[in-house]
């Protein structure tokens, strides 16, 4: 019969994911994000013009909506700008890691024993700039885990083999 330990563990020798390299997203990405959202707000601004249209009400406080609309604009890409720098993805040799987040920063730690399925994918703005989305799976969820958009295509292709290569190890 085995004598059981339960050793106390030195946490200070922990390694420190803080002190990983992250990789950033493509420069090419925010040119995809300002294209996404330009679409929306294009769509939204018609509908708000039509509704000043319609609307008798709107009319009135036709300035005020438009300069809060303006307004709410530059906010949500001055935001959406700042989480973009501050988005990163690192692989080791156990894990994958991504971090995110504005004023508080996530970090997202996947080991790869943990890793079920990989997707690839990209959108018809992602394409033309030639980037991709990598999503990755574990189990437990109808959602990806983790979702690193903004990667070259040819890059993001190297990484799903890698994820599989590390899959297939597991089996």
């Amino acid at each position: 019969m085995e004598n059981f330990t339960n050793e106390t563990i030195d946490i200070t020798a922990l390694p420190k994911f803080e002190e990983v390299q992250f990789n950033l997203l493509h420069p090419n990405y925010w040119k995809v994000k300002l294209i996404n959202w330009f679409l929306v707000f294009l769509i939204l601004g018609v509908g708000m013009a039509s509704g000043f249209f319609f609307i008798e009400e709107w009319s009135e406080f036709q300035s005020e909506i438009i300069i809060a609309f303006v307004v709410l604009l530059f906010l949500f890409i001055f935001f959406s700008r700042l989480s973009f720098r501050k988005k990163g993805f690192a692989f080791r040799n156990h894990d994958v890691l991504f971090r995110h987040g504005i004023i508080a920063t996530s970090t997202i730690v996947i080991p790869y024993n943990r890793v079920q399925h990989v997707a690839l994918h990209e959108g018809l703005i992602s394409r033309y700039f030639g980037l991709a989305t990598i999503e990755i799976f574990t189990a437990g969820g109808n959602s990806s885990d983790i979702e690193i958009p903004g990667i070259e295509k040819e890059q993001a292709e190297n990484i799903k083999q890698l994820l599989m290569g590390k899959i297939q190890k597991q089996l």
